[in-house]
């Protein structure tokens, strides 16, 4: 296909325009695909899950601090001064003192401990989101609907109060 066609194919549509001189995505303004970016990047929904994001990593450290130092060294102590993060099986099958020192010889190792610090953040974290999203949806609970204020005339259609006895309307008579 000749070059000539090519620019023509991508002047008939829109979308494409941009396409036949590529140096127009860096002019200022003639940026079509930046313009759609930055028009997608500013909506408000993207901003609200970027902020999200920026404050669960936040709080997945805090949770993780607190799993790591305030909750695991009591519980450790109380089962017999066990320290969960250096608990780990060697699949080499030597011994080693430590799991930073298994590690350093280059051993297999299965890290239950850290499995198990793991899991325990990743209970905090879940149950945390359950208590945010049990409120949210408290919150959230739909009222119930209050009784119709009006009734539609069976003869004109037109509203008419629940007490009324006569449409306004058609003045005409109106079962109670």
């Amino acid at each position: 296909m000749p070059e000539q066609d090519l620019e023509n194919l991508f002047m008939k549509d829109p979308g494409l325009a941009h396409m036949a001189n590529p140096s127009q995505l860096f002019r200022a303004g003639g940026a079509p695909v930046f313009k759609e970016f930055k028009e997608f990047a500013m909506r408000g929904n993207v901003l609200d899950m970027a902020v999200g994001i920026v404050i669960g990593a936040a709080f997945g450290r805090i949770i993780t601090s607190f799993v790591e130092d305030i909750l695991m060294p009591p519980l450790g102590l109380l089962l017999g001064k066990v320290d969960f993060s250096n608990l780990y099986v060697s699949l080499t099958g030597k011994t080693y003192e430590s799991l930073a020192a298994a590690k350093a010889a280059g051993a297999a190792t299965l890290n239950y401990g850290l499995f198990l610090n793991h899991l325990v953040n990743f209970t905090i974290v879940a149950l945390a989101i359950f208590i945010l999203i049990r409120q949210v949806n408290r919150l959230k609970r739909e009222q119930p609907a209050a009784a119709p204020a009006t009734r539609d005339c069976p003869f004109c259609l037109s509203a008419v109060a629940i007490k009324a006895t006569r449409c306004p309307q058609c003045t005409s008579q109106l079962a109670g």
